[in-house]
């Protein structure tokens, strides 16, 4: 390839992401990687191709599956694995060793990029640990029906064998749109998962773990009942709820991972029974201050109703930025908002921030985009809608910003409300272990009663 016509990361926007442009150029860029490495072997570095072909062993059972996948999806134009010739369609083992030549040089780019990510992950998690951070990663409940998983693990999912759903996932009319969010993920055949003990879902939390210290489970309802939607719907809102495992499979994931910290994300309009599941796996669950007023009924997300086996968010990837949210509130919703965070005026997440910090939450967690203090126009996702989601990122110099101009505050939040992982107990009163030191003037004690007054 010329010089000239070589791709570059770095020409791609710097304060926003455009996943399009960079899915151009980043398999190019991989792919010349992979040259270099391979054409340097025992010398490349990292301990060379034969650290590769360690990493590959290692994790050879979903390794090879995902690599001859993606190798396939690539010989086959990018079409879904469901509309690949059935010689193909169809894993069976061994088939990663009968690749087309084309495909199996793909295969092993797929493995190496892996290999990659793995090592730079290891390296950013390890850079942390040092530092006294854990990383929270996001398991969602379900999968894309054109994914190494559907096609590697077709008896987890409900699929016929050309690969065809008659229902697919997704949520009703909600907050956040009026004809509900159709997701169009397969869905799971609860029967068959525990039929194996939920060994392909253990296997996907262990390996999650491998990566991060906890992890939140998304759409935690769904593992009570989920909503299932007619496949060739329009929309999500002709659907049925459907029961889903229950407890049975959080107790499978105790036994099998008993180390495991979870959070349930068990946000929208939930049941008296998936609030039950929650407490019952004993897992915390996530309270939102944006929806502390107008939201529902019960006003859960007002922190005088939090129980302390919780996590509170000023927002999710799904709201608005906390600034922008308040901004954007008409007056008479704004004004039992300000009265009970205590606000002059919208332009400003901190007092938000603040109360998240002061609430009885276990865990407290703070958008960056809320950390910086920014409007609506950094708002990351807007749920039901397809155009500008998931673009917007931080910079060096907004971190740099950040902490000359904040940090001073949130240390000292995290010491005033007790958000240093002290582990005391704090249900009975004790002495202080440095008691106040004496009045320079003694007070004068109280005089005693006579001994024969009633007291």
């Amino acid at each position: 390839m010329p010089r000239a016509a070589r791709p570059s990361a770095t020409a791609l926007p710097y304060r926003e992401t455009e996943y399009g442009r960079l899915y151009q150029r980043f398999w190019l860029l991989l792919a010349r990687a992979h040259t270099r490495f391979v054409s340097r072997g025992a010398d490349a570095p990292w301990g060379g191709t034969a650290a590769v072909e360690a990493f590959a062993a290692r994790h050879a059972g979903w390794l090879d599956s995902y690599a001859a996948f993606m190798a396939l999806k690539d010989h086959f134009g990018g079409h879904p694995w469901a509309r690949w010739p059935a010689q193909w369609r169809d894993w069976r083992p061994g088939i990663e060793a009968q690749l087309p030549p084309t495909a199996a040089a793909e295969a092993a780019r797929q493995r190496f990029y892996q290999f990659l990510f793995f090592r730079q992950w290891e390296a950013l998690r390890a850079h942390a640990t040092r530092r006294g951070v854990r990383l929270v990663g996001d398991v969602p409940i379900f999968v894309a029906l054109d994914s190494a998983d559907t096609w590697r693990w077709r008896e987890v999912f409900r699929l016929d064998s050309a690969g065809r759903t008659t229902a697919v996932a997704g949520v009703p009319p909600d907050y956040f749109s009026d004809r509900g969010q159709l997701w169009g993920n397969a869905l799971y055949d609860w029967e068959a998962l525990e039929r194996t003990g939920y060994a392909w879902w253990i296997e996907r939390l262990r390996m999650a773990f491998s990566l991060c210290d906890l992890i939140r489970i998304d759409h935690f309802r769904g593992f009570d009942s989920y909503w299932e939607i007619p496949a060739g719907s329009p929309d999500a809102r002709r659907g049925t709820w459907r029961s889903g495992p229950g407890l049975r499979f959080f107790e499978a994931i105790a036994r099998a991972l008993p180390e495991a910290r979870l959070i349930a994300e068990d946000l929208g309009y939930i049941t008296a029974g998936v609030a039950q599941l929650r407490r019952d796996a004993r897992l915390p669950g996530m309270k939102i201050l944006q929806f502390g007023y107008g939201h529902d009924d019960n006003n859960v997300n007002l922190p005088h109703f939090f129980p302390p086996d919780s996590v509170v968010y000023t927002g999710t990837h799904d709201n608005d930025t906390t600034r922008g949210w308040l901004a954007g509130l008409p007056p008479e919703e704004f004004a039992p908002v300000a009265e009970y965070f205590g606000l002059e005026t919208p332009d400003s997440a901190w007092p938000i921030i603040r109360a998240a910090f002061a609430s009885v939450s276990r865990l407290a967690v703070i958008p960056m985009q809320d950390l910086l203090d920014l409007p609506s126009s950094a708002r990351l996702n807007r749920p039901g809608t397809t155009e500008g989601n998931w673009r917007w990122r931080f910079t060096i110099e907004d971190l740099a910003k950040l902490r000359a101009q904040r940090l001073a505050t949130l240390r000292h939040w995290q010491t005033l409300f007790d958000r240093t992982g002290d582990p005391r107990q704090r249900d009975f009163s004790a002495p202080p272990a440095h008691p106040p030191a004496a009045h320079a003037s003694p007070v004068r004690p109280l005089q005693s009663a006579p001994a024969a007054s009633a007291v």
